[in-house]
């Protein structure tokens, strides 16, 4: 096995540098690297933020457990912290609480109901029509300042933004990363010990193969220690189908957290369609038709996992700025815990600090995904080596789950185009043939378009309105 060496003086450019939940975790994790130190400029079009983050993380070189050397600086224009970057990485978020207030409510008033909004669905698509004039400027700016760089892309809708960042600047090293799958592999864990007695099953030890798009994956090889798991969690699914099964032995932990699930509807596709989806619940019920598993609140609770509440959200973002002030003041000590995401760990195989390695990532389409359109972006495994993210051969999916799958990739490919050359009208037809809207007569279709088209005209630049 390779041992690991010591990269030092790298350029990390952070693009939502001032962020409270990313570049926090992305702090705590660089400093709990060894093998890795350098630099990290924090961008933000909130450059305040941007400057709390730069004190934050350089205190962090005085906390005991910090084996990482890291120094952080809070810079006030997107090409100085793009200019020397080794690394790229990109979490914003696109607009504010309050338009996503609009992506994810004003639907209601239809009987359309979203789980999270960020995606597919009427909210994922407003969302990405003011999210990709964002990419379209930060992919320029990389082609010109930083086109050498790994870029890693957290912001969703994972698969639409990744593929303009590509649209716009075709020679970009760029991918996304999602942790969803890795949830998945934990629910298999778990399901050793329920169905096998097995413990200290760790998810990395669980082999997968991984097909379809962002939010919308799914496994048709699983495997522990050479086990087929695909008997096991036939069992699996079969037992808890009705019940549903928590997580850590927490049980119906998701009435109280709206960002947990039971599992019913992993347990429900697998019935279905006999292969492993590979998202969380919540996500997974947006792809699907709205009379599924999201007719209302009250069938959301027969299925057993919740709504995004984006008041929590506005709640939640006063707290962290006032932990925020907290943290910059010296009145609260900071944390040091992994925040559980293998973005360090690529960054070590990027750069030769360890060997490579095999993860879950989101890239265009060179064939990996046979059954998919050539240059969509598409979520397969890939093995990371040094300066090198070659996608595995995955195959394809069978007929019945492709047909969903490719409905959502020229939506998306639509929902792109319609925002690049600002057309409403292709931006309006995507919108119609979302399977959540599928309930809705075009008029009222059109007329819930415009109002969450005005609602987000801040982030239209230049369009006919």
């Amino acid at each position: 096995m390779q041992e690991a060496t010591t990269v030092k003086n790298l350029k990390i450019a952070y693009i939502g540098g001032g962020s409270r939940g990313w570049a926090w975790g992305l702090m705590s994790d660089l400093a709990l690297e060894p093998a890795l130190s350098g630099h990290v400029a924090l961008y933000d079009i909130d450059l305040a933020a941007a400057q709390a983050n730069e004190v934050i993380g350089n205190r962090l070189q005085n906390h005991p457990d910090a084996v990482g050397r890291w120094r952080c600086e809070a810079v006030p224009t997107l090409p100085e912290a793009l200019k020397g970057a080794d690394f790229v990485i990109i979490s914003i978020l696109p607009g504010t609480f309050e338009e996503m207030r609009s992506d994810v409510h004003t639907p209601e008033a239809y009987g359309v109901y979203q789980s999270v909004g960020d995606t597919v669905g009427p909210g994922g698509a407003i969302r990405a029509m003011r999210s990709i004039p964002m990419y379209v400027e930060i992919a320029e700016a990389i082609r010109d300042h930083a086109p050498n760089a790994w870029v890693i892309n957290y912001t969703n809708p994972m698969s639409v933004l990744t593929r303009t960042l590509y649209k716009v600047f075709p020679g970009i090293k760029a991918f996304g990363c999602c942790h969803e799958v890795f949830g998945t592999q934990e629910l298999l864990a778990e399901m050793l010990q329920e169905m096998e007695g097995l413990t200290d099953v760790r998810r990395q030890d669980i082999e997968v193969n991984v097909l379809g798009i962002n939010h919308f994956t799914w496994l048709d090889r699983a495997s522990y220690r050479g086990t087929d798991l695909f008997p096991i969690y036939r069992a699996f699914a079969e037992k808890y189908a009705e019940e549903g099964f928590s997580a850590h032995g927490q049980k119906d932990h998701w009435m109280n957290n709206s960002f947990t699930s039971a599992n019913r509807i992993h347990f429900d596709l697998f019935r279905r369609f006999g292969l492993i989806a590979a998202a969380g619940d919540r996500h997974l019920a947006e792809f699907m038709p709205n009379t599924w598993y999201l007719r209302g609140p009250e069938h959301v609770k027969q299925w057993k996992f919740g709504l995004t509440t984006v008041a929590w959200r506005i709640d939640n973002l006063q707290k962290l700025r006032e932990r925020s002030r907290r943290l910059v003041a010296g009145e609260e000590s900071f944390s040091l815990k992994s925040s559980g995401e293998e973005g360090i760990a690529m960054l070590r195989s990027l750069t030769g600090a360890s060997a490579p390695m095999i993860t879950n990532v989101n890239l265009p389409n060179r064939g990996q995904m046979t059954s998919l359109p050539l240059n969509a972006v598409v979520e397969t495994n890939a093995v990371f080596g040094a300066d090198s993210v070659q996608p595995v051969l995955a195959g394809s999916l069978p007929e019945d789950i492709n047909n969903l799958v490719t409905r959502h990739v020229y939506n998306q490919e639509a929902i792109l185009k319609a925002a690049i050359n600002k057309d409403r009208d292709l931006a309006y037809r995507a919108f119609l043939n979302d399977p959540l809207l599928s309930g809705l007569t075009p008029n009222q279709a059109e007329e819930l378009f415009t109002t969450m088209l005005n609602n987000t005209k801040a982030y239209l630049p230049g369009w006919e309105l």
